[in-house]
């Protein structure tokens, strides 16, 4: 089996980070970089989210990312930051997230989150190289990660239809915390429910160690 080996993500990622961007979102990134296309003019949609990605002051962009290699070529990408401690109890209502022009927020599910968190806001893996356990050890440097941060706790958000995905993650401990309904896009692959997923980071610890015995 080829040795897969992990490296932090630079400037020159974003196109690649932008693709597997497309994979992990099912389609959200796409509807994102299609509202932002007067920002950019005269750049494809997969070149708006290199473009974003380059900023190191986003997030979403390569300074949060790692990145997957076999022989030098990039299988995979995981992106993660913390979601903050919460600073109140309440929740927003449906007229608070409800837009002043009565549209449906398209982007409205992908706000539910776990505050104090370790977060991992995206993971994909080329269709080519997937089932050879790649997710799985993004999943343990997420766990990793965490625990160097002072995290207890990881979260992510997942398509209740994708049901290969939900299986991975329930098999590392994720159980749902919460869930949200799809606002149907034709750019957004999966309708029904959005997952709020979570899991304590001891228990993933314990869960990992298992696994190799």
């Amino acid at each position: 089996m080829q040795t897969t080996t992990f490296r932090p993500a630079t400037p020159h990622d974003c196109h690649t980070i932008a693709k597997l961007y497309q994979i992990a979102s099912d389609g959200v990134t796409d509807y994102v970089w299609s509202t932002l296309a007067n920002d950019y003019p005269g750049l494809q949609p997969l070149e708006i989210g290199a473009k974003r990605y380059a900023d190191e002051t986003n997030v979403f962009g390569y300074t949060h990312c790692i990145l997957a290699e076999r022989d030098g070529t990039t299988v995979g990408m995981m992106n993660t930051f913390p979601i903050a401690p919460a600073l109140n109890d309440s929740l927003p209502t449906e007229a608070d997230r409800q837009p002043l022009d009565h549209e449906p927020d398209i982007l409205a599910p992908y706000n539910l989150e776990a505050p104090n968190t370790w977060y991992i806001c995206a993971l994909a893996v080329f269709p080519e190289f997937r089932r050879q356990g790649i997710g799985t050890q993004f999943l343990t440097i997420a766990h990793q990660q965490a625990q160097t941060q002072g995290f207890d706790t990881l979260s992510l958000l997942c398509f209740e239809q994708n049901t290969k995905a939900v299986k991975l993650y329930q098999r590392q401990g994720f159980t749902t915390l919460d869930r949200t309904l799809v606002v149907p896009h034709p750019l957004i692959h999966y309708t029904g429910d959005l997952l709020l997923m979570t899991a304590p980071v001891k228990d993933f610890a314990q869960d990992t160690a298992d696994n190799r015995k």
